[in-house]
Order: structure tokens, then C-alpha cells, then sequence
């Protein structure tokens, strides 16, 4: 019996079909034919590493104007197309063939993927509950004008009967950029400006409403019959995704053991759960990107996403998605947008959109019009969304190239003009001038604001022991930042949250929330309990390398005087000082580097265990600012009742080898005059005043060693054990090369410590303690003014310049005195 005759679809042979003999790649090398191009892999190869030069040198030219990287990865792409290089026919035939636009397209696609897995995983969708009412305003204010505006332009500019193409063209009007703007901030040094974080929180809230408009773009364009199955289901899709599939995924990694990390198993099969998430929202009527970027929201592990981050993210933005833009350049043809006129025109029209809506968000926000106008400026960032967005609607075959050409000319114009905008108008970064840099300025009845820096719960006892300490009063108020530093997740940018007391989140909490909780819930009940205190608790989330930066611009933000930073190594059960995070130390550098006020490194050696607040203070005074800083904090805490202070002055004596002593330079790299007279009778000066205020108090006690060598100086500190003191309140001493101290300089294992700070902490005390090392805040060299380090507290400068003198007299050896073994002067004797 025959066999049957094929059936044969009668529809089929009525389309054009485009027919080519084609190789994946070449069996015997350039013998077996002339073209070493034409078979795939090669081509593609060859295809990817050009995509990936052209960015680069691109990238390289633009780096002067301090354009954003996106700017130089659209215009590679459009060197690529039509527009330029691809007019050379002969170039475009042999580098970029039609029949293999499909090839390179299909990568791009699978790089758009990844990329939607990583935008998910970056992004925090808490954050929105954060933002504030004027910037959510400006942000809905900011989706709903330009979506109009990019509508009405779309059917002034089309001809044909297809109308679904608004969707696509005014979805990418919406869209203002968060990674590039945060990029743009941060290069002009305006991310911590009302005016930086207004764009930069509405940009979160656009963001997310880019990623509804793709999804119903990709609805609306496909199965004309079915739109509303396919918008159901995935909406039912991405409600999964949210409340089951999250928690799955939280109770896998939570049975997972701790401190082995994840093997390369789980890394794969998260990879296969994002495909497999793709193709599902592809079933649905979607896009692939749009499952890959729900699952990737799906993962609530902060330490998972930044190992994924960390593995994926380089090769995706440098390999994949240069692709990506060569297909975007390869679509682009700017030959066929019209006249110069109607384009400038038309782009015109698009800048407008922002601007136009930020001036009308002014009437339902306490906004000026010139704020609107640079918050309107800066929304017009772009980024790869907008792409994305009108890529996908040439895709759909609901943009003509006219329309996808000239929205593209409209992204990179209004991407473009935002950093050299921002470079004529900076914001200003301060309302009221920052005057009170140092403890040794401020006084007494005027408030002292303080920055707070916590990196874990374990902090907390700590720095809440020594704001204790500083006994706080109603005519001696203290404000204290108590500022959460978290480490940054991925490469997204700096952002800070100020919390509410009153506010409590959802049951369901993560670690970084429940350590939020903690810090607002201890520091709470400290500032119930103290007078004169108050408190604000704040967020912020920074990558390392930018850490130290970010604090010091909330503490010129906030204008304090005296920052608070927990120390990279703690005690450990056995009482070794162990390191707690080591990165902690660079960012610890970087703040005394270029902090705008006093710096103190708070080291806790088991004191918060133990106690409230310190009742026992001494102070090792060798001389310089550092140590008059030291000096004129612990006055602060002498008015409790139950609080001791002892003041020891280390003096080299007359045996001792003098040490030339002219200039220095610190961390900062700023050079500091230091003129060891001028140096010595400010010393004098501040000491004689100290003395005067604290005659009369019997809990203050002031002791003047005179030592030889540093043996001796290095046997003095340890022997003070033996008082059983509270803290340690030293200077770090910048400046001060002293005979005592100048053998302990060359062994420090912390030299952002000083010399005496890194032997309180390296050596073997008995007592429980905690060690403040200070560094006082000078202007440097070269700013215009001359270098002076203020007056004295109000306390000690309301005594005038009365003189005194000062009839300081030997001590006889005492009993039971741990300093009888050397010879001393004392002014006031401890009590009994």
C-alpha cells in the first residue's frame, strides 16, 4: 500500500519565505571556502566583539562631557545601524547581513532576560511605602502627563490604522531612569540634596510603573481575542510570585545550613527556576523578561542576591547586552524621521513632558517652581527601560521606523542634557552654614547634634553607653542621628530612609528590618529615659566603596559636630579584640579622611556588658587639637552625680630627647601648620582654663607624670588598670610626635587609632573598658582661611582670661598608688 500524500497548507505557499544555505560554523577552516564570515558563530562573534569596542571607545571619548555610560551604549549602537556605518553597504553585507539579524536579535532578547532577573533582584519594592507624599505626587503627576503628551504625539505622527502603538510610545515618556540618574547625582555630588532625593524618589515609583506599562504593552499587542486571559493570568502569576513562591524560596535557603554558603547547585537551579519563569509568562502572552523579572523579585535573600549580582552581573552588562544596543542601532534610521525642524520640534515636545508635569505636581505639593523645573530636569533621565519599552513595540510591529527613530533621538537628547544642566545649577547642599564642627566650639547651653553610626545590633549598647555618659540636660541638649549603615545590594545607588518611632512594619519582618526595629526600639527608650535628648533614626544604604562618603555628606547634612564610628574589631568571649567586619576599617579611614566635623572611634571592650554609662573617665592628655577635643568632650560628662574624671598629663622630663616637630598630614592628605610653642601655649591655655572651672569639684582630678622614655609612658598606661576605669578618652594624637610616643607610632596595627589608641587596644587589660579616640575637626591649609581651632566650651570660656597661677607642687608616694613610681604633679587628689 502507498503511502499517503502529505497534507499541505494551501496558506503556506502564498508567503514569501527567505531561503539560505547556512552553516553554525566552518568544518575545515578558510580551505573549503572564501568567506570565513558566513557561518554563524563566527559572524556573531565578530558581530559582539565590534558591539563591544565601539561602546567602549565610545565610553572613552564622552568621558570628559561626564556623560552616563547609557549615553555611549545608544550611540554605539546607532554607529552601528543605518544611520552611519551601516550606509557603507559593503560594511553592512559583511559584518551585519540581513539573514543574520535574526541571530543577533534572538541574543539580545535572551540578554534582555538576565537583565530583567537582575533589575529584580536589585530592586527593593518597600522602598515605595517609604517615600514621601510630595515626592509620590511628583512621581504619579510624572507618569500621567507624559503618558497623555506621548499619546497625542503618537497620532499626530502616525498615518495607519494601527492605534496600539500609544501604548508603547508613551510608556517610554513615563520613564525616568534610577541607575542612571542616581549615576549623574552622584558624579555632580547632589544625591543628598532635597532636590537629588525628590528625583530620586520618584524615579523608584516610575520605575515600577515602566515594568505594568511593558507588561500591558505586550498584552494589548498580542492575541487581539484572548487580551483579557492573558492580562488575568499573569496578573494571577505575579500575585503568586509575591505571596507563595517567595516564601518558598525564603524557607529553602532558611533550611540550608549556615556559613557554608551556596554550592553551585543552587546558583543553577535559581537560574532554572528564572527560565522556567520566563517561559511561563511567555505562555501567558507576555515576554520572557517579564517572568525572569518577577522571579528575581521573588528572591528575599539580600546575601543570595548579591552572590547572583556578583556572578552574573559583569558578564550580562558587558557581554549580553551590547547586543541588545546594536539591535536598537540596526532598527534606528534617523534618514527617515522627516525634516530638522519637525524633529527638533517633536523633541522639544518630549523634554516639555517632565518639565510640564513637576510644575503642575507644584499645586498638590509645597514645591517652588524653580525646584520643579531642576526636579522636571532631572526626570528626564533615560535608561535602558525606555529602550526596552519602543524596542519592543518595533517588535510588535506597532511603531513604524519613523516613530521608533525619532523616540530614540528623543532618549539620548533628554538623557544627554541632564549632566551638563545639572553642572550650570548645582542645588544647594545647605540651608544654614555649617559653624559648630567641633565639641571644643559648641557650648554648653546650645544644642550638640551628634551622628551615630551603627553597623549592626551589636553596636548599639556601645554607642548608647557613651551618649549616656555625655549626661544630656534640658539646658545642655544633645540631638543624636542615629544613622543604620547598610551595605548596598548590587550596583544600585545610595539611598537614605528617615523612620518614624511610631510606625510598625508588617509582622513578617527581614534581618535588615528586625535590626532596624532593634535600633529604633533601643534608642527609643534611651531617649525616654535621658533629658534633654533627642533622637532620629535613619537608613542608609551604600556600597562600600562610596560608604565613608555618604556619611559624611548626612553629617554635613544634618550639621553635627561629632560623628560616632563603631570600631572594626571587638571582644571576644576570651578577650581578645577580634575583627567583627574588616571593610568596616576602610570605611572608618575614608570618614576620618574628609568627615566636615570631630570624629570619634568608639572601641568597646566589654563595658556595655556590664554598665549603663561610664562612672569612671580618664583622660591621657599628651598635647595638640586631638587631645584638647578629648579633653573638652569628657567635660561634658562631670555634672553626674555618680561620675568620676581623672585627667592625666603625660609630660617628657627634662631628660627626655626633643623631637623636631614643623608639619604633618593625615589621612586627609591635608597639611596642617604645627608650631610646637603656638601648639604648647594653646595646650597651656585650655589646661589652665580646665583647672580653674574644675577647682572646686571634688570628682575631677588632674595628674601631670613626668616620664623619661616611652618604656615608661607605655608602663604608666598599663598600671592605670589597676583604677578599674569606665572609658578611655584619648586623641589620636595627629601632629604630636613626643618622645613618649614616638617608638609606638612605627608598631601600631590601627593607625587610624594613634599611637596610644592602638596600645589601649592591643594590649592585655584585665578590666572591662570602653576606648574613645578622637580627632578634632581642622580646617585645612589652602581653603582661604587661617587655621584655628576655636574657642572653648562655654563652661571653660565664661571663666574669661583671668589668669592663675598655679603653685604645682611634687607628691609624696601614697599607698596603694599604682603612679608612685614616678614622679608626678597633681592638682586635685581622687576621692576615697
Amino acid at each position: 500500500m502507498a503511502d499517503p500524500e502529505p497534507l499541505i497548507d494551501v496558506g503556506k505557499l502564498n508567503e514569501k519565505v527567505l531561503c539560505y544555505a547556512q552553516t553554525i560554523y566552518r568544518f575545515n577552516g578558510v580551505w573549503e571556502g572564501p568567506d570565513p564570515l558566513t557561518p554563524i558563530i563566527p559572524l556573531f562573534f565578530i558581530q559582539v566583539s565590534l558591539a563591544i569596542l565601539i561602546t567602549r571607545f565610545v565610553t572613552f571619548v564622552l568621558k570628559p562631557t561626564k556623560q552616563p555610560p547609557f549615553v555611549a551604549e545608544i550611540i554605539s549602537g546607532i554607529l552601528l545601524g543605518p544611520t552611519a556605518l551601516g550606509r557603507i553597504m559593503r560594511f553592512r553585507r559583511l559584518l551585519f547581513p540581513n539573514y543574520n539579524f535574526h541571530v543577533i536579535e534572538t541574543m539580545a532578547h535572551v540578554a534582555l532576560v538576565f537583565y530583567g532577573f537582575l533589575v529584580g533582584l536589585q530592586m527593593d519594592m518597600k522602598s515605595v511605602l517609604r517615600i514621601g507624599i510630595k515626592a509620590r505626587n511628583v512621581a504619579i503627576i510624572g507618569i500621567i502627563i507624559p503618558f497623555v503628551m506621548g499619546t497625542i504625539l503618537y497620532f499626530s505622527l502616525t498615518r495607519d490604522e494601527e492605534v496600539r502603538g500609544f501604548i508603547f510610545y508613551g510608556g517610554a515618556l513615563t520613564i525616568t531612569g534610577f541607575s542612571v540618574l542616581s549615576k549623574i547625582l552622584d558624579k555632580q555630588k547632589i544625591l543628598q540634596t532635597d532636590i537629588g532625593k525628590m528625583a530620586m524618589s520618584s524615579a523608584v515609583i516610575n520605575d515600577i510603573g515602566a515594568w505594568f506599562i511593558l507588561t500591558l504593552g505586550y498584552v494589548v499587542t498580542g492575541s487581539t481575542a484572548n487580551i483579557h486571559w492573558a492580562l488575568i493570568c499573569t496578573i494571577a502569576y505575579a500575585l503568586f510570585c509575591v505571596f507563595y513562591l517567595r516564601r518558598a524560596i525564603g524557607w529553602t535557603i532558611r533550611k540550608m545550613p549556615e556559613g557554608q554558603g551556596y554550592s553551585e547547585f543552587f546558583i543553577c537551579s535559581i537560574l532554572a527556576g528564572m527560565a522556567i519563569s520566563g517561559v511561563i509568562t511567555d505562555a501567558l502572552g507576555t515576554h520572557p523578561i517579564i517572568g525572569a523579572f518577577l522571579f528575581g523579585l521573588s528572591i528575599p535573600n539580600q546575601v543570595l542576591q548579591a552572590e547572583i549580582i556578583d556572578k552574573l552581573d559583569d558578564f550580562v552588562t558587558g557581554i549580553f547586552m551590547p547586543t541588545f544596543f546594536v539591535v536598537c542601532g540596526l532598527r534606528t534610521n534617523f534618514g527617515q524621521m522627516g525634516s530638522i525642524y519637525e524633529i527638533v520640534g517633536y523633541i522639544l515636545l518630549f523634554v516639555s513632558a517632565k518639565i510640564l508635569s513637576s510644575i503642575a505636581a507644584t499645586f498638590f505639593s509645597e514645591m517652588t517652581i524653580k525646584e520643579a523645573l531642576a526636579v522636571g530636569v532631572l526626570s528626564n533621565t533615560k535608561s535602558i527601560m525606555a529602550l526596552i519599552i519602543i524596542e519592543a513595540g518595533q517588535a510588535q510591529q506597532v511603531l513604524s521606523t519613523q516613530l521608533y527613530s525619532l523616540m530614540v533621538a528623543g532618549i539620548l537628547v533628554m538623557t544627554a542634557i541632564v549632566t551638563p544642566m545639572t553642572m550650570l545649577h548645582r542645588p544647594s547642599q545647605e540651608i544654614a552654614p555649617h559653624k559648630r564642627r567641633t565639641i571644643q566650639k559648641a557650648r554648653m547651653e546650645e544644642e550638640l547634634r551628634v551622628l551615630a553610626c551603627i553597623h549592626g545590633t551589636h553596636d548599639i549598647p556601645s554607642v548608647i553607653n557613651l551618649l549616656g555618659s555625655s549626661h544630656s540636660t534640658p539646658a545642655s541638649p544633645i540631638t543624636v542621628f542615629a544613622l543604620q549603615v547598610v551595605e548596598l545590594v548590587g550596583r544600585g545607588s545610595s539611598m537614605l530612609e528617615v523612620h518614624n518611632s511610631g510606625k510598625r512594619g508588617s509582622r513578617s519582618l527581614g534581618h535588615e528590618e528586625t535590626q532596624t526595629r532593634q535600633i529604633i526600639t533601643a534608642f527609643d527608650n534611651y531617649e525616654l529615659r535621658s533629658d534633654g535628648v533627642m533622637v532620629q533614626v535613619l537608613t542608609a544604604r551604600s556600597a562600600l566603596s562610596t560608604m565613608d562618603e555618604d556619611m559624611c555628606n548626612i553629617a554635613k547634612d544634618k550639621r553635627v559636630a561629632f560623628i560616632i564610628l563603631p570600631f572594626h574589631k571587638q571582644r571576644g568571649i576570651e578577650g581578645e579584640m577580634e575583627d567583627v567586619n574588616p571593610e568596616i576599617r576602610a570605611v572608618n579611614e575614608g570618614v576620618l579622611a574628609n568627615a566636615p566635623c570631630s570624629v570619634g572611634i568608639l572601641i568597646d571592650r566589654g563595658l556595655s556588658e556590664t554598665s549603663d554609662y561610664a562612672k569612671n573617665i580618664v583622660v591621657l592628655f599628651f598635647g595638640g587639637a586631638d587631645d584638647r577635643e578629648a579633653l573638652a568632650y569628657a567635660l561634658r560628662m562631670v555634672d553626674r552625680p555618680d561620675t568620676r574624671l581623672t585627667v592625666v598629663k603625660f609630660i617628657p622630663d627634662e631628660g627626655a630627647s626633643d623631637i623636631e616637630q614643623t608639619e604633618f598630614a593625615d589621612e586627609s592628605h591635608v597639611n596642617v601648620q604645627i608650631d610646637k610653642e603656638s601648639e604648647k601655649l594653646m595646650d597651656d591655655e585650655f589646661l589652665n582654663r580646665f583647672k580653674i572651672s574644675t577647682a572646686n569639684d571634688k570628682s575631677v582630678t588632674y595628674i601631670e607624670l613626668l616620664l623619661n622614655d616611652v618604656e615608661e609612658a607605655v608602663k604608666a598606661i598599663k598600671l592605670m588598670d589597676q583604677h578599674n576605669y569606665d572609658l578611655y578618652i584619648v586623641g589620636k594624637g595627629r601632629g604630636v610626635v613626643s618622645p613618649l610616643t614616638a617608638g609606638l607610632v612605627d608598631w601600631c596595627d590601627c593607625p587610624e587609632l594613634g599611637a596610644i589608641g592602638d596600645l589601649l587596644v592591643t594590649s592585655e587589660f584585665d578590666s572591662t573598658f570602653s576606648v574613645l579616640v578622637m580627632q578634632q575637626y581642622v580646617k585645612p591649609i589652602g581653603d582661604g582661611s587661617v587655621n584655628s581651632y576655636g574657642s572653648m566650651s562655654e563652661r571653660i570660656a565664661g571663666i574669661g582670661n583671668m589668669d592663675m597661677d598655679l603653685d604645682m607642687q611634687r607628691a609624696d608616694s601614697e599607698s596603694g598608688d599604682v603612679f608612685s613610681s614616678f614622679r608626678r604633679r597633681t592638682e586635685h587628689m581622687p576621692r576615697v
